[in-house]
């Protein structure tokens, strides 16, 4: 099963692209939302030194219905904004995959995070085509059962299992280096590399998880 994350353009006809480049320096968070074919609900987190001026602009959109300011404290505002132009989620509505929550609109773009099947990621791409909505596919990550196998190499899977089971990596050590490379009937030095090699695969995945989010 895929995870993805794409970075989408909202096309002109979508209401949160024109606010969001007329308040280029503000990011508009998508707490929740709720499309439909003709209609949509978005619950907005702004925050923002001109959060006046901005609701207002909100409210001034020819196709905004109703707006709602659910809470304000200093420069934050939660926002509920019913809008009847197409809503830029509506193709994930017609591809039944589900986008993480919260995700971010900042200047005209946004950033989606979804984990679906491939038929169904397939579908929602054929659907932003349709739409005519522009979007690049940044990533696409097998997770899973097969995620240990993308990440170590069978021996190094097989090595990793003997040391934990062994106590090497608990806290205190139950096991040195030289009692796993003896259960597993190898040298000390070549136990010493197979565990370094799979401890930077692993310590390598978890930064890019970790860290590389905007």
């Amino acid at each position: 099963m895929p995870r993805a994350r794409l970075s989408i353009s909202l096309p002109p006809d979508v209401w949160m692209r024109e606010l969001s480049t007329t308040h280029d320096a503000t990011a508009f968070e998508v707490v929740t939302a709720l499309a439909g074919e003709n209609a949509g609900i978005a619950l907005l987190r702004i925050e923002s030194d001109d959060l006046l001026d901005i609701l207002a602009d909100v409210r001034s959109r020819p196709d905004v219905g109703d707006v709602d300011l659910l809470w304000k404290r200093e420069l934050t505002a939660l926002v509920q904004v019913e809008t009847t132009s197409p809503p830029l989620l509506f193709p994930l509505w017609q591809a039944g995959v589900p986008v993480k929550m919260p995700f971010t609109v900042l200047d005209g773009s946004a950033t989606w995070e979804l984990t679906t099947s491939s038929d169904r990621l397939s579908e929602l791409r054929e659907h932003l085509d349709e739409a005519g909505i522009e979007y690049d596919l940044e990533s696409v990550v097998e997770i899973g059962s097969s995620e240990a196998d993308r990440l170590l190499t069978p021996r190094q899977r097989e090595v990793l299992a003997v040391a934990i089971d062994a106590g090497y990596y608990a806290v205190p050590r139950e096991a040195t280096l030289t009692d796993v490379a003896e259960t597993l009937g190898v040298s000390k030095s070549t136990c010493s590399d197979i565990l370094h090699r799979c401890e930077s695969s692993i310590v390598t995945w978890f930064a890019e998880e970790q860290f590389t989010q905007p």
